[in-house]
């Protein structure tokens, strides 16, 4: 579980990179329900530590504090610090123990270099900001560079790019821990995108949704409330008062993608949070996020996050997801045509009780 977070700060830290994992682990935000982290600020080497925008901070903790941490966070730091044997050897010592013990480890920009210096990289896939990404390479060659992504999950090892990509990741694994709920509420508070995937490329014109064009930001914010309609992007560019071609070229320059894979990737998360804060069927669930049926929102949920909707939906709710087992043999059983949304569900069930009385 994710409960105890560390922040490790080095001199020439990088405020802004610093900042993106203060915000997102170290304000209570309980009030609206979400949890709070048991979160500290730890000072790598002795302090007080400066940044690389001169300022210093003076953190309450030293090493000492990273034993208990869940996760240990890297922010990025200077390029005058990205050579060798420039990180204090109790520091690199106690990034591996926490990897050892089961904790994980997130970097953000060149915080990766901290971890390759502690030989955490090797053999893992990880990332850093493409500026940095063949001296990445370079210095640490056991290491798979991608120097393409916003961020990597190479578990229990997290990487990302450079700057609003720290927010991307750090996000992510939120929502790998908490659900989407969890993290959907922080990214609200932080008026920032719940989710960019980590495969998109870093070479983007905005890293956040476009707010400067109205337009555009009207059709997003539709398209948000209209998930569940069988979407072209001909009846897309139509909505934009586009042609097809114009419409299609400014989508992905606006938001770094295709209107087609923007649209898949908003509809796996309504799709996830369906799976987890609803008892409804698979079924039902494909059709409300947009896909159709349950075999092409399999289809895409294996592709987009590597498992399928029933193991998602019993690792999130746990002995809770027997009862949506039941739910899908009765759709498998009932008769086709009965395709109400809220009431289908109780049908099936009903359905399914009548059935197994009779039969005993």
């Amino acid at each position: 579980m994710l409960r105890n977070v560390a922040v490790v700060v080095l001199n020439d830290f990088a405020p802004f990179e610093f900042g993106v994992i203060c915000e997102v682990f170290g304000i209570d935000r309980s009030e609206e329900g979400l949890p709070v982290y048991d979160f500290a600020v730890v000072a790598g080497e002795p302090g007080p530590v400066s940044s690389r925008n001169d300022f210093t901070i003076q953190p309450r903790y030293g090493l000492e504090r990273l034993p208990e941490a869940d996760l240990i966070a890297v922010p990025a730091i200077g390029e005058s610090r990205l050579g060798r044997r420039q990180y204090p050897e109790p520091l690199l010592a106690e990034l591996r123990a926490a990897v050892d013990r089961g904790a994980r480890l997130l970097s953000v920009c060149s915080g990766a270099f901290i971890l390759g210096e502690a030989g955490l990289l090797d053999g893992r896939r990880c990332t850093t900001h493409w500026q940095h990404a063949a001296e990445l390479a370079r210095r640490f060659p056991a290491a798979r560079v991608d120097p393409d992504v916003l961020y990597v999950d190479d578990d229990p090892v997290i990487t990302s790019a450079g700057t609003a990509a720290g927010i991307d990741a750090c996000l992510y694994l939120v929502r790998k821990e908490q659900g989407t709920r969890v993290a959907n509420g922080i990214a609200r508070r932080m008026v920032v995108p719940p989710h960019r995937d980590g495969g998109q490329a870093q070479y983007i014109a905005r890293p956040v949704a476009p707010t400067c064009d109205g337009s555009l930001r009207s059709l997003l914010e539709w398209l948000q409330a209209n998930l569940g309609e069988p979407l072209t992007v001909r009846q897309l560019a139509v909505q934009a008062n586009m042609s097809e071609r114009t419409f299609a070229r400014k989508f992905v320059r606006e938001t770094g993608i295709t209107p087609q894979r923007w649209l898949t990737g908003q509809r796996i998360l309504l799709a996830q949070q369906l799976l987890e804060e609803t008892d409804e069927t698979v079924d039902y669930i494909a059709e409300r996020s947009g896909f159709g049926n349950a075999m092409a929102l399999r289809h895409h949920f294996r592709s987009w996050r590597n498992t399928t909707p029933h193991a998602y939906r019993r690792m999130f709710r746990g002995d809770s997801a027997v009862a949506a087992d039941a739910s899908l043999r009765t759709e498998a059983a009932a008769p086709a045509g009965i395709r109400s949304d809220r009431c289908r569900s109780r049908w099936y069930s009903t359905w399914w009780s009548l059935r197994r009385a009779c039969s005993s």
